[in-house]
C-alpha cells in the first residue's frame, strides 16, 4: 500500500483534530506495547506514581480508587479498570489496602516505581527520534495556542 504524499497546502487546510487523535491514539498504543514487554501496563504505574511521595503524591499518604481515580482523571482512558489493575499490584506486594480501603505504595511498590520510571527515556528518544527539540517545543506551542484558540485552558 502506497501513502499518498501531501502537499504542505492542502496539510494546512486540514483539521487539526483529525491529526492531534490520530497522534495521540499511535503514541498510547506504542507507549503502552513498550510498558506491556516489560511486564506492566500504563495505568498500573500510574497507580505507583500517584502514590509515590518521590512522584506525584505530594503527602504519600494512601488514596481510595475513587480519589486515584479523580487524580488521574485528565489522563485516564475509559477502558482502563483501575480496581483490576490495583489489585494485580496488591498480588504483587508493591500496594497494601487498609481497614478503610485506601491504597498505600510498599517499599517494594516504591522501588518498582523507580525501576519503571527508567524506561521513560527509552520510550521518549524512540518517539522522538528524527525531531529535534526546537521542532518539538513549537509543536507543543502550535498545539497549546490551538487549545486556547478552542477555549481551552492549557496548564
Amino acid at each position: 500500500m502506497t501513502t499518498r504524499q501531501i502537499s504542505d497546502s492542502e496539510l494546512a487546510g486540514q483539521p487539526a483534530a483529525y491529526w492531534t487523535g490520530l497522534a495521540y491514539e499511535a503514541l498510547i498504543a506504542y507507549t503502552r506495547a513498550q510498558q506491556a514487554e516489560k511486564g506492566y501496563t500504563q495505568p498500573q504505574f500510574w497507580l505507583l506514581r500517584n502514590l509515590s511521595v518521590n512522584d506525584i503524591s505530594p503527602d504519600g499518604e494512601g488514596m481510595t480508587l475513587s480519589e486515584l481515580r479523580e487524580a488521574m482523571a485528565s489522563y485516564i482512558r475509559p477502558e482502563d479498570d483501575l480496581a483490576a489493575e490495583a489489585e494485580v499490584l496488591l498480588e504483587r506486594g508493591w500496594l497494601t489496602r487498609d481497614a478503610e480501603d485506601r491504597l498505600w505504595l510498599t517499599e517494594v511498590g516504591e522501588q518498582a516505581r523507580a525501576d519503571l520510571a527508567r524506561n521513560a527515556p527509552a520510550i521518549r528518544a524512540a518517539l522522538h527520534e528524527g525531531i529535534d527539540d526546537v521542532h518539538y517545543v513549537t509543536t507543543v506551542k502550535v498545539l497549546q495556542r490551538l487549545i486556547r484558540n478552542a477555549g481551552g485552558t492549557v496548564t
